[in-house]
């Protein structure tokens, strides 16, 4: 009997087929007509077939659609934070009959990632999903800007899933499905485990918040988004480099787990925190880092709005629970990393940091003080930063 807290739904769904029956269903899929897929439902799709969004089956029909958009919840009550979708033009939608299958394609890569059965076409309101998901319609937003550009038309029904990408091969020994960590999980005999959601490189912050995790769990879960992010973003394997030393030199090594893992950032905050957690759950984690401005971008939400929403709804519909951490900082009066809620000195006393101000430091050729990240990881950065001034 498993220790680990039961995925979302209560068992994992993966679509990925495998075997004979994945090398039939390709051939099949050959005399489909073909759908483009942008990154992000690449992604997702992904996520399906690794399992990471249990319970989903597929692209979200109507109904499934309106209630998440609308209260965060499918039409059987399950919660979900963040419309799965797959968009094509209304002439495309026109020319594929309900009940067809056809094949789906990353518009990227060319290559045949899986097969829909079209269950569903329906139209939406691209400005009500902006609203109602990103909490604004404004077209800066990243988030935002993707939901403008989609397709006018939704196609909802159950996929299959033939490949995850070039993931398994571009981060060998760091890709894990949701299968595999909690067999890492149980074999290590953990019960208690904090997922940290990361897509930048760790700093003194991350870093302090994820030894807060590790004080009161099992064990501690670094899980680094390596699909596609915005521009200005530090790239995937810069990030790794940064990752591995860290841990190298940092971590208890019996006691620390890192994978990564393929899904696109929406820069959602609070409601893709809810998803973070929702997918942690099925990875196997009991409890969800979530400091300061989670999933945030710019100014659209407050520093604590991803912590917030979590009492937006009952308890119980998460197994998973929120580990909420305050604004974290260097306090040169208390001479190591502190708190708001553990410091009692003054604002010109304490260092903030956030990958933000970082990352502008490191764009401008200004070195950070020691106090924004341990030596190692800012030596990485300031070459990746160098090199990029040097190609430009």
């Amino acid at each position: 009997m498993s220790k680990l807290v039961p995925p979302h739904g209560g068992v994992l769904k993966p679509l990925l087929v495998e075997g004979d029956a994945r090398n039939a269903d390709i051939e099949k899929a050959k005399s489909m007509k073909k759908v483009n897929m942008t990154s992000r439902e690449t992604s997702d799709l992904i996520m399906m077939a690794i399992g990471a969004f249990s319970p989903l089956d597929g692209f979200m029909k109507k109904a499934d659609y309106l209630g998440v958009v609308e209260d965060m919840h499918m039409a059987d009550g399950t919660l979900w934070p963040i419309p799965i979708t797959l968009s094509v033009s209304k002439e495309e939608a026109e020319s594929i009959e309900t009940g067809e299958e056809v094949a789906l394609i990353d518009e990227e890569s060319g290559m045949l990632m899986g097969s829909m059965v079209v269950e569903e076409k329906y139209e939406y309101n691209k400005k009500n999903e902006a609203q109602k998901v990103f909490r604004t319609d404004d077209e800066k937003h990243p988030g935002v800007a993707k939901v403008y550009a989609q397709g006018d038309v939704l196609l909802g029904g159950t996929v299959k899933a033939f490949s995850e990408g070039e993931y398994p091969e571009k981060f060998a020994g760091h890709y894990a499905r949701p299968a595999e960590t909690r067999k890492i999980f149980e074999e290590n005999g953990w019960s208690t485990v904090a997922a940290f959601q990361v897509r930048n490189p760790i700093h003194r912050s991350h870093e302090y918040c994820t030894k807060i995790a590790l004080e009161v769990s099992d064990g501690l879960f670094i899980h680094p988004l390596v699909g596609k992010l915005k521009a200005g973003d530090i790239p995937a394997d810069v990030r790794m480099k940064c990752y591995d030393v860290l841990l190298e030199k940092y971590y208890p090594k019996d006691r620390v787990v890192m994978k990564v893992y393929p899904m696109e950032m929406r820069y959602g905050g609070p409601r893709e925190a809810v998803l973070h957690a929702i997918f942690r759950q099925n990875f196997g984690c009991s409890h969800m880092i979530i400091g300061r401005d989670h999933a945030g971008v710019g100014k659209y939400y407050g520093p604590f709005d991803a912590q917030n929403i979590f009492r937006e709804f009952d308890a119980n519909e998460l197994h998973i629970k929120p580990l909420n951490i305050d604004w974290t900082f260097w306090c040169y009066k208390c001479e190591g990393m502190a708190s708001m809620k553990t410091c009692p000195h003054e604002p010109a006393d304490r260092c903030l940091i956030s990958g933000t101000e970082l990352r502008r430091m490191l764009s401008e050729g200004e070195k950070p003080a020691k106090e924004f990240g341990r030596p190692e990881v800012i030596e990485i950065l300031i070459d990746y930063y160098k090199n990029l001034s040097e190609k430009e």
